[in-house]
């Protein structure tokens, strides 16, 4: 018999991260020959490092050999907590710690994993607009190119001619890689492109940088104000909003603020500018924005990068001028944009952070602050301390690499046990309102090319020369395809919404930064993986659990990954089987009969899964179904997945 599990009702009630003043009731079962005489849950503050304990009371037995202790606890702040139980019992102090699955164990010992608790702002929203949609990144110059010739180009911004010629990569006669070679991409090209996206079901385009800048990624900003005129205008940044928004697509920006470009109107150490920047001149307006150690030439950098010094964020100066009333946040919500995703979020102070979100929302309650953050943001650690991301005054939510771990490991021979422990330690972290919003993806302009990464010879550490020239031979580019198909049908199913990096949706291909900056094969599409993804965004919409279900495994085990998302209204069961066998798996009665998608087979109570294929089946809920019963995977041809291992839904806001 269990003694406690942190993601059963029976046992913790609700489930996950709470909003401030909500009540939690715990309840442990344990043995009666432990003679325990009293047991306490102890809950202690991350930030502050005190502990407080809760009494708990003797609350009867439990069938002949087991009896159950019980307790409420309220949370005393909004924050981080950590909690276990400790126990007198017969054989002195024992413990009872967390282990795999939310499982209680029974520890001699304190000092094992604890619990985690966090406790939310009970005000905290997220944007209305956002669950249930699908977002899609673009790296301006690579996507689309209206054909407009542009005024006002630097002459030094080298212009390729041909489209489909890979991006430069070797480095200039100076030994330097500058990343200054521009396809000409434009905000025009991706307004021509509206309905691509609306076809694909997209409701959000997150743009990487678009303003004035030397380099083709424009994280070296040059002029905050002015879009870069490669791409365009500013009037036609708003028009793309406002057509955008005819389609139901918001549009957000790429929000670099831990540092700017060496050549930018505010530092000017290449003397673009007419203006004094910091670096030619202490008295410059721009001179307490940055860390100089010994003026001009020695101040801190972004990760040693000379071309890219950090700012100070808390300079009052830079402040204002991010997050003013008239400042470039409110700037570009003005001119149509519907939020900003925040660069190196964890490199940025918790208080400037604040002072962002105070600005969006001030502007627009319904803007969206995303932030880049790789690790489980609920508790990541970063220049010493804890970061506050998700206590409900900062981001609204983040890219969601866990996710990310959890699919692609488990397509690299991975077990699907401990992958979907991986998306259920997310669900029961993050607060309900992030975890609905978070953005699910499979590639960046960061990462190497999904496909590539599935199907491609590993890069193991081997330069650009090599990078440059290998490409997916047929065999591994049919592989990849199947795999990608399982990719997205997990991306598009998972709690939050799925990204997709520009191009993933039609297959390109590509190693690391620039060989996954490739332009848009427009006329080579891969149809029918495109068709897929269309297929899926369909699906979601047809969903309403996809919107902000719960979700609980079903029969992840081995090279089989599955799950149901449920609502008040239907639900869905998802099954992928990354097996090189076909497999059987027995659905619950109440999907039996239910409407099968993506060609998915039911025969009966039977799915039937080919290897490396997706299974996805919908019920309707007219009433709330006791889906606590044990659930029994049918006898396999070939392979036979686990029963499922049952686990508490995330239970919804109080």
């Amino acid at each position: 018999m269990r003694i406690f599990n942190s993601r059963e009702p029976e046992f913790r009630s609700p489930f996950g991260a709470v909003p401030f003043g909500t009540n939690i009731h715990f309840r442990i079962v344990l043995p009666r020959d432990l003679n325990c005489s009293g047991a306490v849950l102890a809950l202690k503050d991350d930030r502050y490092g005190n502990t407080d304990t809760y009494g708990m009371f003797w609350a009867g037995m439990v069938g002949d050999d087991h009896e159950q202790w019980e307790c409420d606890v309220n949370a005393s702040r909004v924050g981080l907590y950590w909690y276990h139980f400790s126990l007198d019992t017969r054989y002195g102090k024992r413990y009872i710690t967390r282990g795999f699955g939310g499982e209680g164990n029974l520890s001699l010992s304190e000092n094992e994993p604890r619990f985690q608790l966090m406790c939310y702002e009970a005000d905290f929203q997220t944007p209305s607009w956002l669950p249930g949609g699908i977002m899609y990144q673009i790296f301006p110059d690579r996507f689309c190119f209206s054909g407009e010739k542009k005024e006002g180009v630097y002459p030094d911004k080298k212009i390729q001619t041909d489209w489909d010629v890979i991006p430069d990569w070797r480095p200039n006669e100076y030994g330097m890689i500058t990343n200054s070679d521009f396809f000409q991409g434009d905000l025009k090209g991706i307004t021509q492109k509206l309905p691509y996206l609306s076809e694909l079901g997209v409701t959000c385009i997150y743009l990487n940088p678009i303003f004035e800048a030397y380099s083709n990624h424009r994280y070296d900003t040059g002029d905050y104000e002015k879009i870069d005129p490669v791409l365009g205008t500013e009037e036609d940044f708003r028009e793309l909003c406002s057509k955008a928004a005819k389609f139901g697509i918001h549009i957000i920006n790429d929000g670099v603020f831990s540092h700017t470009g060496s050549d930018s109107r505010y530092f000017n150490r290449e003397n673009r500018y007419p203006q004094n920047g910091a670096y030619n001149s202490t008295s410059s307006p721009y001179y307490t924005w940055y860390k100089f150690i010994e003026w001009p030439n020695i101040y801190n950098s972004w990760w040693g990068f000379n071309t890219l010094p950090e700012v100070e964020e808390l300079s009052p100066s830079f402040n204002e001028y991010i997050n003013g009333e008239n400042g470039i946040i409110r700037k570009w919500i003005r001119c149509g944009n519907s939020g900003w995703r925040l660069d190196v979020a964890d490199e940025l102070p918790d208080e400037f952070i604040e002072y962002i979100r105070e600005a969006i929302k001030s502007e627009n309650p319904e803007a969206l602050l995303l932030g880049e953050v790789w690790e489980d943001a609920s508790n990541k650690e970063s220049y010493g301390s804890r970061r506050r991301f998700l206590y409900g005054k900062e981001l609204d939510s983040v890219m969601n690499y866990p996710f990310r771990d959890a699919i692609l490991g488990f397509l690299d021979c991975g077990d699907g046990r401990d992958m979907i422990e991986i998306v259920l330690n997310i669900t029961e972290n993050y607060p309900r309102p992030v975890l609905r919003s978070l953005m699910n993806l499979l590639g960046t302009h960061d990462t190497e090319r999904v496909i590539t990464l599935l199907a491609g010879e590993k890069q193991y550490g081997r330069g650009r020369e090599w990078q440059a020239v290998t490409k997916l031979s047929p065999e591994q580019r049919e592989y990849g395809l199947r795999r990608m198909r399982i990719a997205s049908g997990i991306l598009y199913t998972l709690p939050g919404i799925p990204c997709i990096y520009y191009g993933d949706e039609v297959g390109v291909e590509g190693y690391r930064d620039p060989f996954n900056r490739s332009t848009f094969p427009w006329g080579r599409e891969d149809k029918d993986l495109l068709n897929w993804y269309i297929a899926l965004g369909k699906m979601r919409k047809d969903c309403s659990c996809l919107v902000d279900g719960d979700l609980r495994n079903f029969g992840s085990t081995g090279r089989t990954m599955g799950y149901i998302r449920e609502d008040d209204t239907d639900m869905l069961l998802c099954v992928f089987n990354a097996s090189d066998d076909t497999i059987r798996f027995r659905v619950p009665q109440e999907f039996i009969g239910g409407k099968a998608y993506m060609d998915t087979e039911l025969d009966g109570d039977e799915l039937i899964i080919p290897r490396d294929g997706c299974a996805f089946v919908k019920a309707d809920v007219p009433a709330k179904p006791d889906l606590a019963e044990e659930v029994v995977p049918a006898p396999a041809e070939e392979v036979v997945p686990d029963s499922a291992e049952e686990i508490a839904p995330v239970s919804a806001d109080n």
